[in-house]
């Protein structure tokens, strides 16, 4: 018994269409960069900060450097400000990395405003460690001005 021309071709064209289709490839995503180890922060912003005035802080100068002694290698920033009163306490608040490898860190001081203070200004000197972060190069940003780049491995 023969099989007929028409029956057979469907059968081939069925089959042919339930064979695997090559997958194609998945294009790499890139991962977002993240903080593999914070550092602790004394200047780290407070739940009773809610309560008092944030001022500004006039920024004097404010630097990069490696730290070499600590394992995995941090990064240090040291800072030179002013503050509105001898009353102020600093605050430093450092965020997580953007997806464009930014570090962004705000810095500002708190007030009591029911406490009466003089204004006149108070020098603040500092070193905070930022943390360790995943591989990348990352610039730093303090209130909006670029302080600097690290490469972190």
């Amino acid at each position: 018994m023969a099989m007929k021309p028409i029956p057979f071709l469907l059968l081939i064209l069925t089959l042919s269409a339930c064979a695997a289709q090559p997958t194609p490839e998945a294009s790499p995503v890139e991962n977002a960069p993240f903080v593999l180890q914070q550092e602790e922060n004394p200047y780290a912003p407070r739940n009773e900060d809610l309560s008092l005035q944030q001022d500004s802080v006039i920024l004097t100068s404010a630097s990069l450097s490696e730290r070499y002694d600590l394992t995995p290698i941090r990064s240090a920033l040291h800072i030179l400000a002013s503050m509105p009163n001898v009353c102020s306490e600093l605050r430093i608040k450092i965020n997580p990395p953007t997806p464009q490898y930014q570090i962004i860190i705000e810095i500002y001081s708190v007030t009591n405003p029911k406490v009466n203070c003089l204004n006149v200004f108070q020098q603040v000197e500092t070193t905070i460690l930022l943390g360790a972060y995943s591989s990348g190069q990352y610039t730093v940003w303090i209130n909006d001005r670029f302080v600097g780049s690290l490469a972190a491995y």
